[in-house]
């Protein structure tokens, strides 16, 4: 009871802070600004080069796209991936060269405190306004245990992992709304891991562990096919089976009642990686197969010089039926890769996003055809653009009041104007790239605007 009466005052205190912010206007509401002094903040996190040696968080000003005489924020010599809470007030950023994970306010626009792993991370959530985060480490390792793989429990101020709860090879961790559900998925595994962070037992709990499971902490849901991700909306996640293309069968998407933990039927999928949500729209991406199916069998892929393609499917979740599927004439051609970025503009562009893709060109020397790991879906014209670029897509960035979208591909930081789907070019942007020194890893808005 003591354990989580103190998470849970940990959780109001946050909160609480939060309405204070939000009374004074943060996130461009009334006067309130920053120690930058800006209204409209972007973070990139910029890593090391051959020709840059220190890395950082670096503030950009999204009213115009500019970079700021404002000092990065320190976040290690490597930081890529980041995670960011709802209300917007703590951002954790992973450093690679020393596999910390960075606390910072984008309030003060300070640290909050570093926590390091005891392993590489390639998913993390900051569920609430508290300064407390989950990392899925899957080579985690504590003395004394024999298990490898583990949610940490990060808590920014103390700087310390708070609990390790362990489940073998954890892959990626999704949240629920209010921090108090996790679903952890495992590499290689058919089953969906749902934890209670709450009741975990510090400093290590392997609830996940015994025969049954301590249900308190942690219940294993099975029925899937190799699942790797999930869209929450509300009491229901949408879960994606990889299927064939992570080792298992076929892919597709199946509900979980997370109030009962009853997984639904499975509703075959060209693909499914990661999904976005939008009305009753479920967008899933995914290749469907280790290497994913031939461009020259997919009717809208177009001329292309790729040999394979990637998959989008619009699965209705009202009736969660996907007309898309084993429709070669109507499928929707993106790039290959493993998909892993998906987010939409406010004027209904879906750019999705991949890594280890098929890269096709070269955009320093462009001549014929140019393509990387990005492919731009347009909602209301069913219709694909592949822009003219090279690289993996490490982050994507919309905006409510700007018909724009950053893109972290390749090392660089692209903006796209989602009227025309180019790239932005002005007196600001006259390349249509936000000129951050060293390899930007990712990208996420501050304020909301």
């Amino acid at each position: 009871m003591k354990r989580r009466t103190l998470v849970l005052t940990v959780l109001m205190v946050g909160l609480t802070g939060l309405g204070l912010i939000s009374c004074s206007g943060y996130g461009g509401v009334s006067s309130y600004l920053p120690p930058s002094h800006l209204q409209h903040r972007v973070l990139a996190s910029q890593g090391v080069t051959s020709t840059f040696s220190f890395g950082g968080l670096r503030i950009i000003d999204a009213q115009n796209d500019t970079l700021t005489p404002v000092g990065e924020l320190s976040a290690g010599s490597s930081p890529g991936l980041m995670a960011i809470s709802p209300t917007l007030a703590v951002v954790a950023a992973f450093d690679a060269s020393s596999n910390s994970v960075f606390g910072v306010s984008a309030v003060t626009e300070s640290s909050l405190g570093t926590v390091h792993l005891p392993g590489p991370t390639t998913s993390m959530v900051v569920p609430t306004a508290a300064p407390l985060g989950y990392a899925a480490v899957p080579t985690a390792t504590i003395n004394g245990f024999s298990f490898t793989g583990a949610v940490d429990v990060m808590n920014f101020t103390s700087g310390t992992i708070t609990s390790t709860i362990a489940v073998t090879n954890a892959q990626t961790v999704v949240s629920n709304k209010a921090g108090l559900q996790l679903l952890v998925f495992s590499s290689d595994s058919d089953s969906v891991t749902v934890l209670n962070p709450v009741n975990a037992v510090p400093p290590v709990d392997t609830s996940c562990l015994t025969t049954p499971p301590n249900s308190g902490v942690c219940k294993i849901v099975t029925g899937f096919d190799r699942p790797v991700n999930a869209v929450i909306n509300g009491t229901t996640a949408y879960i994606l089976n990889c299927g064939a293309e992570c080792g298992g069968i076929q892919a597709s998407v199946q509900t979980l009642d997370l109030s009962t933990l009853t997984p639904g039927t499975p509703v075959p999928v060209n693909g499914a990686t990661v999904a976005f949500l939008s009305g009753s729209s479920l967008y899933v991406a995914g290749n469907g197969t280790p290497t994913g199916p031939l461009c020259s069998s997919i009717a809208s892929a177009g001329k292309t010089l790729a040999t394979y393609c990637g998959t989008l499917d619009i699965v209705d979740t009202s009736t969660m039926t996907d007309p898309y599927f084993n429709s070669p004439t109507t499928e929707i051609a993106i790039t290959d890769g493993y998909h892993d970025r998906i987010d939409m503009s406010v004027n209904g562009q879906l750019f999705v996003g991949s890594r280890v893709c098929t890269n096709i060109g070269n955009v320093n020397n462009p001549v014929g055809e140019v393509r990387g790991c990005l492919a731009i879906y347009n909602t209301a014209k069913n219709s694909v653009i592949f822009p003219p670029d090279n690289g993996n897509v490490d982050g994507l960035q919309s905006f409510t009041q700007r018909n724009i979208e950053y893109v972290a591909e390749g090392g660089f930081l692209r903006v796209y104007d989602t009227n025309r789907d180019v790239l932005l070019i002005n007196d600001f942007v006259p390349q249509g790239t936000i000129n951050v020194v060293g390899y930007v890893g990712d990208v996420k808005a501050i304020n909301f605007y």
